[in-house]
Formats: C-alpha cells, structure tokens, sequence
C-alpha cells in the first residue's frame, strides 16, 4: 500500500473534504441542536460580516418588546408610534486551528487505517468538542484559561483567541444561587452542601425568566426554557419527590424539534439537558472552589432562553495538506473561523443592562 499523494486533491475534492469535517463536527456538538439563525434560536448563528466604522464585524441584533399600550378607537395615530429598543452587540471573531501528522511511508505500509479518513475523524471530534467547550465557558462567564472543571488549561491557547477578552460574568440580575430552599443573589463564598439542588429549584427559575422578560423559545404554540445541568446535579434532582411526582403527571413534549432530542425530560416548560461540560469546580485547586474556605464542589446550571448565546460562523473550515521531510510525513491542518458572545442588553423593565437571555444558578454538587 502506497501513501496518499495529496497532491493529487483536485478544488473540489478538497471542497468535499471540508464540507465532510465541518458536517461531522457540527452532528458531533452538543450545541448544535440550539443553534438557529434567527432571534427564536437559543444560540443564533450570525454567518455574514457587517460593514461598520470599524470594518468589517459580526453584528448580532437584539429588539426588545414593545411596551406601550397602542391607539384605542380611532384616535390619533401618527406621532403615538412606538421606537423600538434595538440593541446590537459585536462578535468579535478569530481563528482556531489544529492538525495531525503520520508516523511516515512505514507507519503507512503497516496499517490499513486511511489516514486522511481518520484525520478528518479525529479534527471533526476536536472541533465539536472545542466548540461545545467555547459556548459553555461563554455562557457561565467563565475565563478561557480555566477548564469547564475548574482546573486550570495547560498550554492552551484559548485565552489568546481574539473573543476571550470579551467573556463577561453573570449580570447582578442574572447571577443567582440556590440556597435549598430557594433562590438568592448568587455569592459562590457562602455556598454550603446543603446547597442542594431540588424540582423546587426548576420551578423558581422558570417563574425568574418569566418575571424578568426573558424570552423564551417557542414550539407548537408553547413556550419553552432549556435547562442545561451537571449529570450531579441531575442525579440529585432525580431524588426530590416532588420532581418524582411532577414527571408522572408531564404532558408530552410537543413537535420533534432539535432542542428537544436528548432532552432528559421536559417539565414545567423547561427542557432538561444534561451535559458534562456544564460548569463545576470538582477538579479546582484546594482552596479554589467554592464556600467560605474554597473547599466546597459547585456547578453553574443554566436557564437558557431566545439569544442566550450569539456564534460567529464564518464558513467551512479551512482544509490544508501538506509533506514533511521530503513527503515521507503527511499533515493535515483544519482551521475554522469563529467566535461567541454572550449578548448583553439594557433592560427596560430594571433599567440595568443584563444578559440577554440566560439565567446562572449556583448551587452545590457532589
């Protein structure tokens, strides 16, 4: 068996092979089934540049609810129209990259794996999975040099991405914490382990979101929240009796939208999703995690709403082939151009400017 001769990839050959990681990539992410482009999606993809005063930027639009009353009868109209409160916030965009090497000719000769397939295989995975970890720390507000574990990254270079300096903390009115019995100003030093999760928790939440107008998402003519939470987290709430007794008598979900697939269960309008790369501090150094002496575990469950998240997405990802050591070695490398943000706006209602469409929770893990 011969080596590849990537010289031989036509135009389009290597479109295909672009197209291929960049689909196998996006089946793979977890916050795929979030992702839409308009202002309904709870992650909303922006795919064009904005021409501006300072270039070219990805723009995000955000247009809040009236709330004026309207003309009764036929009273006068004109002059008692209403401006609508838009807002715009600036994804700021970079490029992510990586690749793979062989071995070389030998290594070639002594395996049938394919070592283009299996390039791609491995660089769709990395991409998905970097991108989960992305939203995730963008959405928690947490700093790119740390692990979605609370562990510091080890030479990484996500806090050298152009976006990095753009992740912003829970807003004061966003930024909660659940005391066991219910919710608080969050205040990650006077978390305790009787910090427990319960379905009062989720109740709570839900009637947060709504009472701060913060838009839900809409399927079949019901509205919805998305509940991302630790498998810990999950677990504990599995024990609550009241939440035991609540999925017994849930309706159905509704229309099979993509938000909904893997969805653990859907109660009181919220669509539970459990996922690992939900924030905790379990792998946080001592003295680094939660509670007044730093040694308490934690996790930042998210409540997510229309435009929690805006995701820059420029394009396929770049395929590129190269040889090493006169073509003895193959390389492949897959660059991506991206960015997130966490949209902010002034809220009309506390006249405080909040994110747009999230709720943080803190509380207690095991």
């Amino acid at each position: 068996m011969s080596t590849t001769n990537f010289g031989q990839l036509t135009a389009m050959q290597k479109r295909v092979w672009q197209l291929d990681t960049w689909q196998a990539a996006r089946d793979a992410m977890f916050i795929n089934k979030f992702v839409g482009d308009g202002d309904g999606a709870i992650i909303q993809r922006v795919t064009e540049l904005t021409k501006t005063e300072k270039g070219d930027q990805c723009i995000m639009h955000l247009v809040a609810d009236l709330v004026g009353d309207g003309v009764a009868g036929d009273n006068e109209r004109e002059g008692k129209e209403e401006a609508m409160q838009a807002y715009s916030d600036t994804i700021t965009i970079d490029l992510l990259s990586h690749g793979v090497i062989n071995k070389g000719k030998m290594a070639e000769q002594r395996t049938v794996i394919n070592f283009r397939k299996q390039g791609k295989n491995r660089l769709a995975y990395w991409l998905a999975n970097r991108c989960d970890q992305l939203a995730f720390l963008t959405m928690s507000g947490i700093s790119y040099r740390y692990n979605l574990d609370g562990s510091l990254r080890k030479e990484s270079t996500f806090s050298e991405l152009a976006f990095s300096d753009d992740v912003r903390a829970p807003s004061a009115g966003r930024s909660l914490m659940w005391t066991g019995s219910q919710l608080d100003p969050s205040n990650t030093g006077n978390i305790t382990s009787a910090f427990v999760p319960k379905y009062g928790m989720i109740v709570d939440l839900i009637a947060y979101a709504k009472s701060n107008y913060i838009k839900p998402v809409r399927a079949g003519g019901k509205e919805y929240f998305m509940l991302a939470v630790h498998p810990m987290t999950l677990a504990a709430i599995k024990l609550d009796p009241d939440f035991q007794r609540a999925v017994t008598t849930a309706a159905d979900r509704g229309p099979n939208n993509p938000w909904f697939t893997g969805g653990t269960v859907t109660v009181d309008g919220a669509v539970l999703h459990e996922h690992n790369l939900v924030y905790n501090t379990k792998r946080a150094a001592s003295g680094q995690k939660w509670g007044g002496a730093g040694d308490v575990n934690g996790t930042r469950t998210l409540l997510l709403g229309a435009q929690a998240l805006g995701f820059a997405d420029l394009g396929t990802p770049e395929w590129d082939e190269q040889g090493f050591q006169y073509n003895s070695k193959q390389g492949i490398n897959v660059d991506k151009m991206l960015g997130f943000l966490k949209p902010r706006f002034h809220s009309i209602y506390s006249d405080t400017e909040e994110d747009f469409g999230l709720v943080a929770c803190d509380h207690f893990i095991k």
